[in-house]
């Protein structure tokens, strides 16, 4: 006959197992929420380094037409500059605005870094817009500054709202909640109206 202290512990067996089961399967749970947040973050974290890239990238055209206002009409483009573009690689024989537009196509297409002789320094899809918003125009009792709108238009990885601004518009395919945009102004003010 069995004494009691040992009854009750035949009537116990396979609990701890049982357990460790639902143990690991809350672990399971938990882990793959890690994973899937994992996922999201390299994603967030894609966006952001692009969103960085494209406000150097704006930044670096808005301060060279800033630094040659007089010449600010000749940085007016009839499509877009960066990706697809015609732009040559090296832009050392030209000069002025045709000079600057060379630099920023490159820059744009991420020729600040490479790879196994691939740019991989700029955002996806990458392209540059630079729209006259209103003309320069001294004349006396008019004197309107010249007022320039440079865009930047990439690829995004997630669709959100679909901008505004035209820059890019149709490159990425036909969702464009895909395209993300940041613009700013350039204005080449009047000296001589008085």
């Amino acid at each position: 006959m069995l004494n009691p202290s040992q009854t009750r512990y035949t009537h116990q067996r396979g609990v701890s197992l049982i357990e460790v089961l639902v143990t690991l399967l809350i672990l399971a749970f938990g882990l793959l929420g890690v994973a899937g947040l994992q996922a999201k973050m390299s994603l967030a974290e894609m966006e952001s380094y692009q969103r960085s890239q494209a406000i150097l990238a704006l930044t670096e055209m808005t301060e060279r037409m800033s630094a040659n206002a007089a010449q600010a009409a000749g940085y007016l483009n009839a499509g877009t500059i960066g990706t697809g573009d015609t732009q040559p690689a090296n832009c050392t024989a030209l000069s002025g605005p045709t000079r600057d537009l060379c630099e920023w196509s490159n820059s744009l297409k991420g020729a600040s870094e490479q790879k196994s002789a691939a740019k991989v320094g700029g955002m996806l899809g990458a392209v540059g817009c630079v729209a006259q918003l209103q003309a320069f125009n001294p004349t006396l009792g008019v004197c309107s500054a010249g007022i320039y709108q440079v865009s930047v238009a990439w690829q995004g990885m997630n669709p959100t709202a679909t901008p505004a601004l035209a820059c890019g518009q149709g490159t990425f395919g036909a969702n464009e909640a895909y395209r993300r945009v940041i613009a700013a102004t350039v204005t080449v003010g009047t000296t001589s109206c008085f």
